[in-house]
Protein backbone atom coordinates (compact mmCIF):
# COMPACT_ATOMS: atom_id res chain seq x y z
CA UNK A 1 0.00 0.00 0.00
CA UNK A 2 1.44 3.39 -0.81
CA UNK A 3 -0.21 5.51 1.79
CA UNK A 4 -1.03 3.14 4.75
CA UNK A 5 -3.60 5.62 6.16
CA UNK A 6 -5.69 5.34 3.15
CA UNK A 7 -5.98 1.50 4.38
CA UNK A 8 -7.29 2.68 7.84
CA UNK A 9 -9.54 6.23 7.56
CA UNK A 10 -13.19 6.14 6.94
CA UNK A 11 -13.85 2.69 7.59
CA UNK A 12 -15.71 0.86 10.15
CA UNK A 13 -13.89 -2.24 12.46
CA UNK A 14 -13.85 -4.20 15.56
CA UNK A 15 -11.31 -4.45 17.98
CA UNK A 16 -10.57 -8.32 18.12
CA UNK A 17 -12.31 -10.48 20.26
CA UNK A 18 -16.16 -11.58 20.22
CA UNK A 19 -18.38 -13.41 22.47
CA UNK A 20 -18.72 -17.11 22.79
CA UNK A 21 -17.23 -20.09 20.91
CA UNK A 22 -18.44 -20.41 18.27
CA UNK A 23 -15.54 -19.62 15.89
CA UNK A 24 -17.97 -19.81 12.13
CA UNK A 25 -20.72 -17.71 13.20
CA UNK A 26 -18.45 -15.11 14.68
CA UNK A 27 -16.04 -14.94 11.56
CA UNK A 28 -19.38 -14.89 9.59
CA UNK A 29 -20.91 -12.09 11.38
CA UNK A 30 -17.72 -9.58 11.67
CA UNK A 31 -17.11 -10.35 7.56
CA UNK A 32 -20.95 -9.30 7.02
CA UNK A 33 -20.63 -6.75 9.33
CA UNK A 34 -17.31 -5.05 8.19
CA UNK A 35 -17.55 -4.94 4.61
CA UNK A 36 -14.42 -2.46 4.78
CA UNK A 37 -11.97 -3.91 7.68
CA UNK A 38 -12.87 -7.40 9.25
CA UNK A 39 -10.40 -8.86 11.40
CA UNK A 40 -9.17 -12.32 12.47
CA UNK A 41 -12.17 -13.19 14.77
CA UNK A 42 -10.34 -13.57 18.66
CA UNK A 43 -12.46 -15.83 21.29
CA UNK A 44 -10.95 -15.77 24.30
CA UNK A 45 -14.01 -17.76 25.95
CA UNK A 46 -12.83 -20.77 24.82
CA UNK A 47 -10.06 -20.07 27.85
CA UNK A 48 -6.29 -20.92 28.57
CA UNK A 49 -4.22 -20.03 24.88
CA UNK A 50 -6.88 -18.10 23.39
CA UNK A 51 -6.14 -15.05 25.75
CA UNK A 52 -4.25 -12.12 24.17
CA UNK A 53 -1.09 -13.33 25.39
CA UNK A 54 -1.02 -16.59 25.15
CA UNK A 55 -2.62 -16.38 21.79
CA UNK A 56 0.50 -14.06 20.53
CA UNK A 57 2.62 -16.06 22.30
CA UNK A 58 2.48 -18.81 19.85
CA UNK A 59 3.72 -15.95 16.89
CA UNK A 60 7.29 -15.27 18.97
CA UNK A 61 9.78 -16.84 16.70
CA UNK A 62 12.60 -18.99 18.97
CA UNK A 63 10.87 -17.71 22.35
CA UNK A 64 8.05 -20.46 23.64
CA UNK A 65 6.05 -19.31 26.73
CA UNK A 66 3.91 -21.67 29.29
CA UNK A 67 1.45 -21.26 31.67
CA UNK A 68 2.60 -19.95 35.13
CA UNK A 69 0.42 -19.66 38.19
CA UNK A 70 1.22 -15.73 38.22
CA UNK A 71 0.23 -16.06 34.00
CA UNK A 72 2.87 -16.73 31.32
CA UNK A 73 6.71 -17.71 31.59
CA UNK A 74 9.45 -18.42 28.88
CA UNK A 75 9.77 -21.59 28.36
CA UNK A 76 12.47 -24.90 27.28
CA UNK A 77 10.48 -25.88 24.99
CA UNK A 78 7.16 -26.14 23.65
CA UNK A 79 4.38 -26.55 25.84
CA UNK A 80 0.61 -27.87 26.02
CA UNK A 81 -0.89 -24.50 26.54
CA UNK A 82 1.30 -23.17 23.05
CA UNK A 83 0.13 -26.12 21.13
CA UNK A 84 -3.19 -25.24 22.49
CA UNK A 85 -2.98 -21.80 21.45
CA UNK A 86 -1.20 -22.76 18.06
CA UNK A 87 -4.58 -25.42 17.53
CA UNK A 88 -6.88 -22.65 18.68
CA UNK A 89 -5.17 -20.17 15.65
CA UNK A 90 -5.28 -22.70 13.20
CA UNK A 91 -8.84 -23.73 13.18
CA UNK A 92 -9.50 -19.31 13.28
CA UNK A 93 -7.79 -18.76 10.33
CA UNK A 94 -8.77 -22.04 8.41
CA UNK A 95 -12.65 -21.22 8.78
CA UNK A 96 -11.64 -17.74 7.83
CA UNK A 97 -10.17 -18.88 4.61
CA UNK A 98 -13.05 -21.16 4.08
CA UNK A 99 -15.64 -18.27 4.26
CA UNK A 100 -13.88 -15.92 2.72
CA UNK A 101 -13.79 -18.33 -0.55
CA UNK A 102 -17.68 -18.94 0.17
CA UNK A 103 -18.37 -15.26 0.08
CA UNK A 104 -16.17 -14.39 -2.86
CA UNK A 105 -14.15 -12.05 -1.34
CA UNK A 106 -10.54 -13.60 -2.73
CA UNK A 107 -9.12 -11.12 -4.91
CA UNK A 108 -11.73 -8.77 -4.21
CA UNK A 109 -9.36 -5.86 -2.86
CA UNK A 110 -10.87 -6.49 0.41
CA UNK A 111 -8.53 -5.61 3.41
CA UNK A 112 -8.18 -7.49 6.83
CA UNK A 113 -6.78 -6.55 9.63
CA UNK A 114 -4.83 -9.11 12.56
CA UNK A 115 -4.18 -8.49 16.16
CA UNK A 116 -1.51 -9.66 18.42
CA UNK A 117 -0.34 -7.88 21.87
CA UNK A 118 2.32 -5.51 21.15
CA UNK A 119 5.97 -5.44 22.80
CA UNK A 120 5.70 -3.33 26.01
CA UNK A 121 2.58 -5.20 26.54
CA UNK A 122 4.24 -8.95 25.93
CA UNK A 123 7.02 -7.83 27.98
CA UNK A 124 5.53 -7.13 30.94
CA UNK A 125 3.30 -10.18 30.91
CA UNK A 126 5.50 -12.81 30.77
CA UNK A 127 7.86 -13.61 33.03
CA UNK A 128 11.20 -14.65 32.28
CA UNK A 129 12.67 -17.74 33.90
CA UNK A 130 13.69 -16.56 37.31
CA UNK A 131 10.10 -15.09 37.74
CA UNK A 132 10.66 -11.42 37.05
CA UNK A 133 8.56 -9.63 34.59
CA UNK A 134 10.54 -9.68 31.30
CA UNK A 135 10.22 -5.82 31.34
CA UNK A 136 13.05 -5.70 34.22
CA UNK A 137 15.65 -7.12 31.86
CA UNK A 138 16.07 -4.71 28.68
CA UNK A 139 17.71 -6.96 26.41
CA UNK A 140 14.77 -9.73 26.85
CA UNK A 141 12.39 -6.58 25.70
CA UNK A 142 14.76 -6.44 22.52
CA UNK A 143 14.57 -9.91 21.95
CA UNK A 144 10.53 -9.98 22.83
CA UNK A 145 10.15 -7.37 20.63
CA UNK A 146 12.34 -8.51 18.02
CA UNK A 147 10.94 -12.05 18.43
CA UNK A 148 7.06 -10.66 18.29
CA UNK A 149 8.37 -8.37 14.39
CA UNK A 150 9.51 -11.45 13.09
CA UNK A 151 6.21 -13.52 14.19
CA UNK A 152 3.63 -11.15 13.37
CA UNK A 153 4.79 -10.36 9.99
CA UNK A 154 4.82 -13.92 8.88
CA UNK A 155 1.27 -14.37 10.51
CA UNK A 156 0.25 -11.15 8.23
CA UNK A 157 2.06 -12.75 5.44
CA UNK A 158 0.11 -15.99 5.97
CA UNK A 159 -3.25 -14.03 6.05
CA UNK A 160 -2.41 -12.45 3.07
CA UNK A 161 -1.77 -15.31 1.05
CA UNK A 162 -4.78 -17.09 2.53
CA UNK A 163 -6.47 -14.97 1.63
CA UNK A 164 -5.77 -12.82 -1.74
CA UNK A 165 -6.25 -9.47 0.46
CA UNK A 166 -4.16 -6.59 1.84
CA UNK A 167 -3.49 -6.67 5.45
CA UNK A 168 -3.43 -4.53 8.67
CA UNK A 169 -1.57 -5.44 11.97
CA UNK A 170 -3.07 -3.94 14.84
CA UNK A 171 -0.73 -4.23 18.44
CA UNK A 172 -2.75 -4.28 21.67
CA UNK A 173 -0.86 -2.28 24.23
CA UNK A 174 -2.93 -2.19 27.32
CA UNK A 175 0.17 -2.06 29.71
CA UNK A 176 1.91 0.43 27.95
CA UNK A 177 1.17 3.83 30.01
CA UNK A 178 2.33 1.97 32.84
CA UNK A 179 4.74 1.11 31.29
CA UNK A 180 5.57 4.54 30.52
CA UNK A 181 4.62 5.59 34.03
CA UNK A 182 6.44 3.51 35.92
CA UNK A 183 2.99 1.97 37.67
CA UNK A 184 3.78 -1.86 37.33
CA UNK A 185 4.80 -3.70 40.66
CA UNK A 186 6.98 -7.23 40.08
CA UNK A 187 6.79 -10.41 41.39
CA UNK A 188 6.07 -8.51 44.88
CA UNK A 189 4.18 -5.65 45.35
CA UNK A 190 7.20 -3.70 46.93
CA UNK A 191 8.97 -4.58 44.01
CA UNK A 192 8.41 -1.18 41.54
CA UNK A 193 9.51 -1.99 38.01
CA UNK A 194 11.07 1.67 36.70
CA UNK A 195 9.61 3.21 33.57
CA UNK A 196 10.89 2.61 30.32
CA UNK A 197 11.74 6.07 29.06
CA UNK A 198 9.39 7.31 26.35
CA UNK A 199 12.30 7.91 23.57
CA UNK A 200 13.30 4.13 24.16
CA UNK A 201 9.36 3.02 23.78
CA UNK A 202 9.07 4.82 20.59
CA UNK A 203 12.17 3.35 19.03
CA UNK A 204 11.31 0.10 20.16
CA UNK A 205 7.59 0.20 18.78
CA UNK A 206 9.37 1.94 15.81
CA UNK A 207 11.84 -0.85 14.96
CA UNK A 208 8.52 -3.66 14.92
CA UNK A 209 6.71 -0.78 12.52
CA UNK A 210 9.27 -1.46 10.34
CA UNK A 211 9.85 -4.75 10.32
CA UNK A 212 6.33 -5.70 9.83
CA UNK A 213 6.08 -3.62 6.51
CA UNK A 214 1.84 -3.42 6.86
CA UNK A 215 -0.24 -0.37 8.12
CA UNK A 216 -0.36 -0.83 11.84
CA UNK A 217 -2.44 0.45 14.70
CA UNK A 218 -1.74 0.50 18.03
CA UNK A 219 -4.86 0.17 20.71
CA UNK A 220 -3.97 2.09 23.82
CA UNK A 221 -7.33 1.30 26.28
CA UNK A 222 -6.66 3.83 28.84
CA UNK A 223 -7.19 7.77 29.39
CA UNK A 224 -3.65 8.67 29.21
CA UNK A 225 -2.74 7.38 25.46
CA UNK A 226 0.80 8.36 24.74
CA UNK A 227 -0.20 10.03 21.13
CA UNK A 228 3.48 11.34 21.04
CA UNK A 229 5.22 8.12 22.14
CA UNK A 230 3.12 6.83 18.46
CA UNK A 231 4.02 9.37 16.36
CA UNK A 232 7.52 9.15 16.73
CA UNK A 233 7.39 5.32 16.05
CA UNK A 234 6.05 5.70 13.11
CA UNK A 235 2.41 4.03 13.83
CA UNK A 236 -0.24 4.77 10.99
CA UNK A 237 -3.01 4.31 13.38
CA UNK A 238 -4.04 4.66 17.12
CA UNK A 239 -7.40 3.07 18.67
CA UNK A 240 -8.56 4.35 21.60
CA UNK A 241 -11.66 4.84 23.62
CA UNK A 242 -13.30 8.23 22.92
CA UNK A 243 -15.31 8.66 26.55
CA UNK A 244 -11.76 8.11 28.19
CA UNK A 245 -10.05 10.93 26.16
CA UNK A 246 -9.68 14.12 28.47
CA UNK A 247 -9.52 17.64 27.27
CA UNK A 248 -5.81 17.81 28.45
CA UNK A 249 -5.10 15.39 25.50
CA UNK A 250 -6.76 17.41 22.44
CA UNK A 251 -3.54 18.69 21.53
CA UNK A 252 -1.76 15.98 21.00
CA UNK A 253 -4.48 14.35 18.95
CA UNK A 254 -4.62 16.95 16.88
CA UNK A 255 -0.97 17.47 16.49
CA UNK A 256 -1.30 13.05 15.70
CA UNK A 257 -3.88 13.50 12.87
CA UNK A 258 -2.37 16.48 11.33
CA UNK A 259 1.15 14.74 11.07
CA UNK A 260 -0.76 11.94 8.84
CA UNK A 261 -1.92 9.64 11.39
CA UNK A 262 -5.63 7.99 11.44
CA UNK A 263 -7.65 8.06 14.73
CA UNK A 264 -9.36 4.89 15.60
CA UNK A 265 -12.15 5.88 17.91
CA UNK A 266 -13.87 3.90 19.70
CA UNK A 267 -17.24 5.02 19.85
CA UNK A 268 -19.80 1.82 21.07
CA UNK A 269 -19.40 0.00 24.58
CA UNK A 270 -17.86 -2.83 24.52
CA UNK A 271 -19.85 -4.38 27.42
CA UNK A 272 -23.77 -4.18 26.93
CA UNK A 273 -25.03 -0.14 27.80
CA UNK A 274 -28.02 -0.10 29.93
CA UNK A 275 -30.15 1.78 26.82
CA UNK A 276 -28.88 0.58 22.92
CA UNK A 277 -27.78 3.75 21.13
CA UNK A 278 -28.43 4.70 18.20
CA UNK A 279 -25.75 5.89 15.71
CA UNK A 280 -26.58 9.79 15.62
CA UNK A 281 -25.97 9.21 19.91
CA UNK A 282 -22.47 7.55 18.90
CA UNK A 283 -21.63 10.01 16.22
CA UNK A 284 -21.94 12.53 18.06
CA UNK A 285 -18.80 12.21 20.66
CA UNK A 286 -16.50 12.30 17.16
CA UNK A 287 -18.44 15.10 16.01
CA UNK A 288 -17.51 17.01 18.95
CA UNK A 289 -13.84 15.85 18.99
CA UNK A 290 -13.36 17.15 15.06
CA UNK A 291 -14.85 20.47 15.92
CA UNK A 292 -13.58 21.43 19.13
CA UNK A 293 -9.86 20.44 17.77
CA UNK A 294 -11.02 23.28 14.65
CA UNK A 295 -10.83 20.40 11.85
CA UNK A 296 -13.20 20.27 8.96
CA UNK A 297 -16.02 17.49 9.45
CA UNK A 298 -14.02 15.86 6.31
CA UNK A 299 -11.68 14.89 8.62
CA UNK A 300 -14.51 12.24 9.97
CA UNK A 301 -13.91 10.45 6.50
CA UNK A 302 -10.33 11.27 5.69
CA UNK A 303 -8.86 11.35 9.26
CA UNK A 304 -10.57 8.85 11.20
CA UNK A 305 -12.41 5.08 11.72
CA UNK A 306 -14.71 3.99 14.20
CA UNK A 307 -14.38 1.05 16.29
CA UNK A 308 -15.55 -0.46 19.92
CA UNK A 309 -13.99 1.13 22.49
CA UNK A 310 -12.69 -2.14 23.70
CA UNK A 311 -13.15 -5.73 22.37
CA UNK A 312 -16.45 -7.84 22.69
CA UNK A 313 -15.46 -10.68 24.59
CA UNK A 314 -17.47 -9.56 27.54
CA UNK A 315 -20.53 -8.39 25.60
CA UNK A 316 -23.93 -10.27 24.69
CA UNK A 317 -24.18 -11.92 21.14
CA UNK A 318 -27.51 -9.28 21.27
CA UNK A 319 -25.18 -6.62 22.18
CA UNK A 320 -21.82 -7.18 19.70
CA UNK A 321 -24.25 -7.91 16.69
CA UNK A 322 -26.28 -4.26 17.51
CA UNK A 323 -22.88 -2.59 17.90
CA UNK A 324 -21.50 -3.77 14.49
CA UNK A 325 -24.55 -2.41 12.74
CA UNK A 326 -23.86 1.01 14.93
CA UNK A 327 -20.83 0.79 13.83
CA UNK A 328 -21.22 0.61 10.44
CA UNK A 329 -24.24 3.40 10.16
CA UNK A 330 -21.73 5.53 11.75
CA UNK A 331 -19.37 5.35 9.06
CA UNK A 332 -21.32 5.43 6.57
CA UNK A 333 -22.52 8.94 7.90
CA UNK A 334 -18.95 10.01 7.92
CA UNK A 335 -18.42 9.42 4.69
CA UNK A 336 -21.39 10.53 3.10
CA UNK A 337 -22.43 13.64 4.10
CA UNK A 338 -20.29 14.68 7.35
CA UNK A 339 -21.32 18.30 7.05
CA UNK A 340 -25.17 17.22 7.69
CA UNK A 341 -23.99 16.04 11.23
Amino acid sequence: MTDPAAALAGVATGIGSWPGTDIANAVTTVIGEFPDLPHVVELPARGLGADMIGRTGVLLVDIEIDAATSGYRVSRRPSTTSRRARDFLTEDLDVLEEQWELAGLRGSGRTVKVQAAGPLTMAADIELAFGHRALTDRGAVRDIAGSLAEGVAAHADEVARRLGAEVVVQFDEPRIAAVLAGRLQGVTSLEQIAAVPAPEVADLLGSVVRRVNRPVIVHACSADVPFEVFGRSGVHGVSFDLSLLSTSRYDAVGDYLESGGVAVLGVVPGTDPEKYPAWRESAAPAVELMDRLGFPRRYLAERVAVSPTCGLSGASLPWARHALTVLRDVRAAFTEDPDAL
